[in-house]
């Protein structure tokens, strides 16, 4: 066809969101780190559906409106750094078609150049071997071929090729691919998206296939724990990713982990997206928030065990469980206008207690596994009656949302970003707000802080790697100490102590460990008071944070 009208346009948008949706967990894949964080196949899907989301029920003829649509939501959807470079890809697109109710070729050609634009100038530091370098390279291409005798399928199909060329060539520009054997994950989203697009130009439109979230099916396991009974005899069927498409990623060995150091009498049987649940535990609450982050609760039912006669209802069973992704703040936050007011990005009940300590006024329930939309810092900045609005994103992959967030709102806010990448980070930045002080002097001295401070962390490997020399085999416990792997090894507290070891220096005064999810406390005291008699000179603050995906988060002053 010559030209393409905001009909034809929907169509693609939605069959590259679903063929991104389809391919997402391959996209996570090839992320370098093999951290089990849902990265950025994760992230470049929820920002590509509610983009979708935003157009799929409208019917304008005219190209710029549904672009316009489109546009809009995936700014406010956009989550980490890959989906807001996304949003911004698409944000140039829309800009280039102002005006138009269709367009030919050229005008295609023109309106991706314009995006790959708008892209570049949203990151302060591009990196080459990226989306940034596919997107380049496959526009430029196809504005310097283009002519006005092209087919818009064409020119699609001349730019699918060309960005699958240059995702190839990804490696050659980043050697941390190359070293991991792996393409760009964040080029191979974008491959994705254009492969839905070429596919609705030839009128078969990408369907959702429901079962590409959820991991391959596996035979059921099992865990039973021998001991006395107590407490509350708990008992759920979840079906895991049902209800809200921001549901975490089911990671079966940590939910038993959690299962263990939470009660006994245990059995977890899974059976495809279905998840059953018998425990004893003197709180059955905090396993309720728990399992609740990766699905709904099909079925649930808790008994007293000392009073047999007690049955609770559904309804009062889950009143009070905490939604994962709600947001908690202070009421005074809300209802009384002051000065400054902080938010922070935290995931797990500790950290929120740490930060709330620190006079945090505003935590988004999010980190690594799940990175918090634009729209997220929005609403949480509309809720807040303060002058001036400090926001503490905790991730190198949450800043360019948080950016995005203010750029969003304009002058009528002040806001301003304090770019921690760690929760570490943020604790120490916390910690130099002072009320008293003038908005330039808390800026300064706040971001001063993000480097006194190192970060260190713990987690698990989901697959066979090498990086830096390291080999890492899956299920391995890795080591990173600012931002690079140092040790890996199966013993949790081994590779602990090898962190440690590796950032502990004769300037050091104070080390805070902060405990993960399902990590047995009294384990972690030993490693304390192991490490305070051999560096006498330094103090060591243990926290529970509960964080997920991460063991151990350590801060090294």
């Amino acid at each position: 066809m010559k030209t393409i009208n905001g009909y034809d346009l929907k169509k693609m948008i939605i069959s590259g969101a679903n063929q991104l949706y389809n391919y997402y967990p391959e996209v996570d894949a090839l992320n370098v780190f093999p951290v089990p964080d849902g990265d950025t196949g994760m992230n470049m899907n929820l920002t590509m559906s509610s983009g979708a989301k935003e157009v799929a029920n409208r019917n304008d003829e005219d190209i710029y409106e549904i672009a316009r649509a489109f546009s809009k939501g995936l700014l406010m959807g956009a989550r980490g750094n890959s989906g807001v470079i996304t949003s911004q890809i698409f944000r140039g697109f829309a800009q280039a078609l102002e005006g138009k109710s269709s367009i030919n070729a050229v005008e295609f050609a023109e309106a991706w150049n314009l995006g790959r634009e708008v892209a570049y100038k949203a990151v302060m530091r591009p990196v080459e071997g990226t989306i940034l370098t596919v997107v380049r390279e496959a526009s430029t291409a196809l504005l310097d071929q283009v002519d006005e005798s092209w087919q818009v399928e064409g020119a699609l199909d001349f730019m699918l090729s060309e960005a699958r060329e240059s995702l190839k060539r990804t490696p050659d520009l980043l050697p941390i691919l190359k070293e991991v054997g792996v393409v760009d994950s964040g080029g191979a989203g974008l491959v994705r998206i254009l492969e839905g697009f070429v596919s609705a130009l030839y009128d078969k439109v990408i369907e959702k296939n429901q079962a590409t979230a959820f991991e391959e099916p596996r035979e059921a396991a099992g865990a039973m724990m021998e001991a006395e009974e107590f407490g509350y005899c708990t008992e759920f069927i979840l079906r895991v990713g049902a209800g809200e498409s921001e549901k975490k990623p089911f990671v079966e060995k940590r939910f038993s982990n959690v299962l263990n150091s939470h009660g006994n009498s245990i059995v977890l049987v899974r059976d495809e997206d279905i998840i059953k649940v018998h425990i004893h535990t003197l709180i059955p609450g905090h396993i309720l928030n728990y399992a609740q982050q990766f699905g709904e609760f099909v079925t649930l039912k808790i008994e007293n065990m000392s009073e047999q006669h007690t049955h609770l209802s559904e309804n009062s069973k889950l009143k009070d469980v905490k939604h994962p992704h709600e947001s908690f703040y202070h009421e005074a936050a809300i209802d009384e206008e002051k000065d400054y007011a902080l938010i922070a990005v935290a995931a797990g009940a500790g950290l929120e207690a740490m930060f709330n300590e620190l006079r945090v006024d505003y935590i988004i329930s999010g980190g690594q596994t799940m990175n918090p939309a634009t729209e997220d810092f929005v609403s949480a900045i509309k809720k807040i009656k303060a002058k001036h609005i400090f926001i503490l994103p905790n991730n190198p992959n949450i800043i360019l949302a948080a950016n995005q967030a203010v750029e969003v709102l304009g002058s009528d806010y002040s806001v301003h970003v304090i770019p921690s990448n760690t929760i570490p980070q943020g604790l120490v930045s916390c910690m130099m707000f002072n009320p008293e002080a003038k908005l330039q002097e808390n800026i300064q001295e706040m971001t001063n802080a993000l480097g006194s401070v190192q970060s260190g962390a713990i987690t698990f490997s989901i697959k066979d790697t090498a990086i830096d020399g390291i080999e890492i085999k899956k299920d391995d416990y890795m080591a990173i100490a600012n931002k690079k792997i140092v040790a890996a090894h199966k013993d949790m507290f081994k590779t602990a102590e090898q962190l440690l070891e590796t950032m502990i220096d004769e300037m050091t005064s104070i080390v805070t460990i902060i405990v993960g999810e399902g990590v047995d406390m009294k384990k972690v005291a030993k490693l304390g008071e192991k490490f305070e008699a051999k560096f006498g000179d330094v103090e060591f603050d243990i926290r529970q944070g509960d964080q997920p995906v991460y063991s151990f988060l350590i801060g090294v002053e």
